[in-house]
């Protein structure tokens, strides 16, 4: 049995050709356009205002400025750190 595959995408995406990739490639589009999460947010407070993912995780890469501006020369050098930042991201949440 296959899963359906959802792809959540911002404003910049209710366009007529960008859902019409999206659906050619397979996804079903959760799309929102601006201004309509608070919307959302107004008729039922009980719902938290969510933040994509990606947005999160760069935030959360960006704290670390070494990755951020990328001193490393080194290729393993650079992955080392960005291995070394995902482990303390992940000590830090839980």
């Amino acid at each position: 049995m296959r899963r359906s595959k959802h792809l959540c995408a911002d404003a910049g995406y209710t366009g007529a050709p960008a859902l019409c990739v999206i659906e050619q490639h397979g996804y079903i589009p959760h799309v929102k356009g601006r201004g309509q999460g608070a919307a959302e947010l107004k008729h039922d407070p009980s719902k938290r205002a969510g933040r994509w993912v990606v947005e999160v995780a760069h935030s959360w890469f960006n704290r670390f400025r070494k990755l951020l501006v990328r001193y490393e020369k080194l290729e393993r050098s650079f992955l080392v750190l960005n291995h070394l930042a995902i482990a303390i991201i992940v000590l830090r949440t839980n």
